[in-house]
């Protein structure tokens, strides 16, 4: 019988990797796990958690505007960027710090080092003279950064990743994609008070989410002093002596002092070595797995980003469990990739869950009602603002089920982690109309809409 030096080897010290590591540890096996670069990978150190600091740091100007409706007055507010980078990497250094720890407290090696696969069972630490040898394998690498090599002076843009650490704050940018990362971003550095411009190819921003979303978030930004700039995309970027002109397809011309790409996510597979180990990918460059997270390797699984399946942290976490289970517990376990709740961190924010109406029509056979309520939040009384909350509810006219949830406003994000647990179970909407409302509040809304969007039941 073949001896191995682990039991299981962890490519990636990502939230996935990290979690499927200490479970298996816990239960007696031997683990590690190789982290080229610092411990928490994506979320941790240069996505969710560093966003969501500047998120909360960019919105106190919006909350500063507003106390000066209740007759609050400030005196020489201004905000210090150096500062807040400086308390946002300590915070992150702390938290990476955790992640560690919480390794070895498991009974986890962690090998600092890229891993590269040498054979189904073989890996290799570069630059660190060492191959270790593995039963299982699973890789969690994560994502990282798309931006079109191609295009004229793309050397001189950014991404979110180098984001994170401007030395200064610009005065103008431009950012360039429609998706979570790039809308977020937008009303971080509007919000800190950058001129900024967001840039998209498609027809309107937030692709794959419900139009109304989509249309009502765009106005709503814009509201925010965002310029957004739709059906349009780069020609070129020129470097002057005053900044980068970034040359668009319509004709127009932009100087900005930073031109930043947010134009999606790659599963990072670079070098792996999956090709001696037997890892097939699939036709969008991700790794091939099945409902259990298996490669096309008899030993090797993937979970996470790396998988192109649905991309969030939970998702991640949700799919090491499942490994888990399957793998070291004889417990076969899938993660459940219906009705998962998201949350967009844009200014104002974002929450959905389950269907769009559009996939709503297409799978209800009998039809759907719609219920949509557009108001102005109590909190804007005093201030003068005609910014608007979206609350949509898409319901399946033949059963009554809730399957859709849709929120753009304050609070959103957490209003739907709440919502999705009706949606997963099933609760029809005469369920949540026997649920009194909690008064005076937005999410009230939710279980007081009785009127629905005329003309909105028709067959699938």
């Amino acid at each position: 019988m073949t001896t191995y030096d682990y039991d299981l080897f962890v490519i990636g010290a990502g939230s996935g990797g990290v979690r499927a590591a200490r479970l298996t540890a816990l239960d007696g096996k031997k683990v590690a796990v190789a982290e080229e670069y610092r411990v928490g990978g994506t979320c941790v150190i240069r996505g969710c958690v560093p966003k969501k600091f500047m998120v909360m740091a960019s919105e106190v100007s919006h909350a500063l505007e507003i106390a000066e409706g209740y007759g609050w007055s400030f005196d020489n507010a201004r905000f210090d960027w150096p500062k807040f980078l400086e308390a946002k990497d300590v915070e992150i250094a702390r938290l990476s710090g955790i992640y560690a720890a919480n390794l070895g407290k498991a009974g986890v090696e962690l090998v600092h080092g890229r891993a590269v696969l040498k054979d189904a069972h073989t890996v290799e630490i570069i630059g660190k003279n060492r191959t270790i040898t593995a039963e299982k394998i699973l890789i969690a690498t994560g994502g990282r950064p798309w931006k079109p090599e191609n295009l004229p002076g793309i050397e001189h843009a950014i991404t979110s990743e180098e984001a994170f650490h401007l030395p200064e704050l610009p005065k103008r940018i431009l950012i360039a994609g429609g998706g979570y990362i790039a809308v977020e971003f937008a009303g971080i550095f509007a919000g800190l008070g950058v001129e900024t411009t967001l840039i998209y190819r498609g027809p309107n921003i937030l692709r794959g989410f419900d139009d109304d979303v989509r249309a009502h978030l765009a106005a709503e930004i814009e509201k925010r002093g965002i310029k957004v700039i739709l059906g349009c995309q780069h020609q070129s970027i020129e470097k002057t002596e005053t900044g980068l002109v970034n040359h668009l397809e319509n004709g127009m011309k932009l100087e900005t002092d930073v031109v930043m790409f947010a134009t999606g996510r790659i599963p990072y597979v670079k070098e792996l070595g999956l090709e001696q180990a037997g890892v097939e990918l699939n036709d969008e460059g991700a790794i091939k797995v099945d409902p259990y997270s298996k490669t096309t390797a008899q030993n090797i699984w993937a979970i996470g980003d790396v998988t192109d399946r649905m991309n969030l942290t939970p998702v991640a976490i949700r799919e090491a469990v499942a490994f888990h289970q399957t793998v070291f517990r004889d417990n076969p376990q899938h993660f459940d990739y219906e009705a998962v709740a998201t949350g967009v961190f844009s200014q104002p924010p974002v929450g959905v869950v389950g269907l769009t109406e559009a996939e709503a029509r297409r799978s209800c056979s009998h039809g759907v009602d719609v219920y949509v309520t557009r108001f102005r939040p109590m909190k804007y009384a005093f201030t003068g603002s005609d910014e608007r909350v979206l609350m949509k509810l898409v319901v399946d006219a033949d059963s009554q089920r809730v399957v859709g949830v849709h929120i753009v406003g304050p609070e959103s994000p957490e209003m739907i982690q709440l919502a999705a647990i009706a949606v997963k179970a099933g609760l029809t909407k005469a369920q949540w109309d026997a649920t009194c409302a909690v008064h005076p509040t937005m999410a009230e809304e939710l279980v007081t809409l009785k009127e629905k969007q005329s003309g909105a039941t028709s067959a699938g």
